[in-house]
């Protein structure tokens, strides 16, 4: 590796698919997913489905229109919903949960890095009142929450969140992009961390390595409107096997993200050596405080040092395309210049 190759950690979608990845997504068995169903779509959904313990699943292009489906699916115009604080449905979403799905947004402070209190959620969650009272029907969860810097939710806690949003009349949804990371984090099984949810939304191309592609899961009857939903927002595909034998392998690797996590926390410890202000990391997101963003980014990437802003701070994302001695010849650029 020269000095000047970049080593890229604007984010773990940037991976490419590897050899064993694109083998698979040539030989896919393939059928028209929007009239007869795909076939290997269908085996995607339902391993999906087993392994978030919910009775469905739905592949769709992005974890965008994932949450948007759900979102819609759940609001009628004019419902507020609650979210943490700098959530991606309400920061990084351009908006669709008002434009589209038709809701009022309402962020919730964080009692703990990206996730309310349980007292807050039945707060703000208000009561019954005359017709003209706003209504509030959903909670929106997070986890991992990307702008806390990849930080997750425990199963206890998320049991907290989700019985507080019932017992106030809200469905909740999961926004899960990262959830197999959590899992593995936490040691636990996925399904672990969607209890009590009415929907969730997990994301391929984040971690797992595909090339594109997310799942949105629920109740049977959820997923069969969320199919046209789909339809409705452009995203039904035809011969979507080719997409979903990619999204297979990476289900196979989500055991491989714990070496994602630990090149997160080998980085992280590497730049507060050189000084700089960072907290360690719980998954494989690292956020670094630095006095000047814009400056700092245009200089880590004079050094072929790849990153992004995020929260008002650097965001450094480590995955499947960088390993540990990516991690330390990153280290060792930024050093040579500290």
């Amino acid at each position: 590796m020269t000095l000047h190759a970049p080593i890229d950690f604007r984010s773990d979608t940037v991976t490419q698919p590897d050899e064993a990845m694109r083998l698979a997504m040539s030989a896919a068995e393939v059928a028209d997913d929007v009239i007869d169903r795909d076939p290997t779509m269908r085996l995607l959904e339902e391993r999906a489905a087993d392994l978030l313990g919910v009775d469905a699943t739905l592949w769709v292009p992005s974890g965008s229109m994932g949450n948007l489906i759900a979102l819609t699916a759940h609001l009628r115009r004019g419902d507020r919903f609650l979210a943490p604080r700098s959530a991606h449905v309400l920061d990084h979403e351009l908006g669709t949960a008002a434009w589209l799905a038709g809701g009022l947004p309402h962020a919730l402070d964080w009692a703990g890095p990206g996730r309310p209190d349980p007292d807050d959620v039945r707060a703000e969650a208000g009561a019954d009142g005359p017709y003209y009272t706003l209504r509030t029907t959903l909670l929106c969860l997070e986890n991992t929450h990307n702008s806390a810097g990849g930080t997750v939710t425990p199963p206890d806690e998320h049991a907290l969140l989700v019985a507080a949003a019932k017992d106030s009349g809200l469905r909740v949804h999961l926004d899960g992009a990262r959830l197999w990371n959590a899992a593995v984090a936490l040691g636990v099984p996925p399904a672990a961390l969607t209890v009590g949810v009415d929907t969730v939304q997990v994301c391929l191309s984040k971690g797992l390595g595909a090339p594109v592609g997310s799942l949105v899961g629920g109740t049977t009857t959820f997923v069969e409107e969320a199919r046209r939903l789909r339809k409705m927002l452009g995203g039904g595909v035809r011969q979507g096997g080719v997409l979903a034998a990619a999204g297979l392998v990476g289900l196979d690797r989500i055991d491989d993200l714990a070496a994602d996590h630990a090149n997160a926390r080998a980085f992280a410890k590497g730049l507060a050596d050189l000084g700089w202000v960072v907290a360690e990391p719980q998954t494989n997101v690292v956020l670094a405080a630095v006095p000047d963003l814009e400056v700092t980014l245009t200089a880590l990437r004079h050094l072929g040092v790849l990153a992004g802003p995020m929260a008002g701070r650097v965001r450094f994302v480590t995955h499947r395309d960088v390993d540990a001695d990516d991690v330390a010849e990153a280290l060792h650029r930024i050093g040579s210049v500290s």
